[in-house]
């Protein structure tokens, strides 16, 4: 005896029931960009870009110390996954870190020549931007026990001066008040970065030492800060870039981040003058 032919109205309630079957489960394999399970995209925190997650590494001037390591914090907070490690030193030793094949996203320098080297050495990416400016000031103990009020004082018998080496931008710039006020200082020691000449003045190793305004300005109540009017021609221009071979995403939204509001007034807080 032979079965009856399936009716069409019955087929079409079976193929009605499988299609729906296997839209759910399409559905459910779905990725959540949500936690709960929703399939609605969350929109992205507020300056996380696309650059993703991960450690962004940064070689900055010995002088961007304080300032770089609160922006730090900030674009950490404004980039969830992301955590910012920083390099400081001396700008001449970190140019020579990176063409000698050190690995870094983003490099700042304080003065040009140095981020000059290091677009010559061939490792940085795009256009270096200047984010910043900075001038030199006299650093001495709290109340100026040696009563030092001018660039021309260094030169005092007996008086302990320390300045920065000539390769480095705080030294070069020292050496540029020099030349325009003819006064040849004879320092007691040459340092690799402007921090340690702060701190020769600090522990009490030197009665004076040629750092920059923001230095002495972080440091206030450890030392106290001399002006001079010779510092203003020698000001100091602070390029940053993207390194080659780094997070060229990350690195660029750090970039925009150094030179956005942000930036400004994080950099504005110990002295550091606009970009010119």
């Amino acid at each position: 005896m032979k079965k009856p032919k399936p009716r069409l109205s019955q087929l079409a309630l079976a193929v009605a029931a499988v299609a729906l079957f296997a839209g759910a489960c399409s559905s459910s394999d779905e990725p959540s960009t949500q936690s709960g399970g929703s399939s609605v995209a969350a929109p992205a925190p507020k300056g996380s870009g696309d650059a993703g997650t991960g450690t962004l590494t940064v070689f900055a001037a010995a002088s961007l110390t304080e300032s770089f390591t609160a922006l730090g914090k900030e674009f950490e907070a404004a980039h969830p996954g992301v955590t910012v490690k920083f390099s400081f030193a001396g700008s001449s030793g970190l140019v020579q870190q990176l063409t000698n094949g050190a690995k870094a996203d983003v490099f700042a320098s304080a003065d040009q020549a140095n981020m000059d080297k290091a677009v010559q050495g061939g490792v940085i990416d795009g256009q270096p931007t200047v984010f910043a400016t900075n001038k030199l000031a006299i650093a001495v103990a709290p109340g100026n026990p040696q009563g030092i009020k001018s660039f021309a004082d260094l030169n005092k018998a007996g008086l302990s001066v320390v300045t920065c080496a000539p390769q480095v931008p705080c030294g070069s710039a020292a050496k540029k008040v020099e030349t325009a006020t003819g006064v040849t200082l004879k320092p007691k020691s040459e340092e690799q970065d402007v921090k340690q000449v702060l701190n020769k003045v600090q522990s009490g190793d030197a009665d004076a030492g040629l750092v920059y305004v923001t230095d002495a300005t972080s440091a206030a109540g450890k030392v106290d800060k001399v002006d001079f009017p010779e510092a203003s021609g020698a000001i100091n221009n602070y390029p940053i870039a993207v390194v080659k071979g780094g997070q060229s995403a990350l690195a660029k939204e750090f970039d925009e981040f150094v030179l956005g509001n942000e930036g400004k007034t994080e950099l504005s807080k110990v002295g550091f003058g606009p970009a010119q």
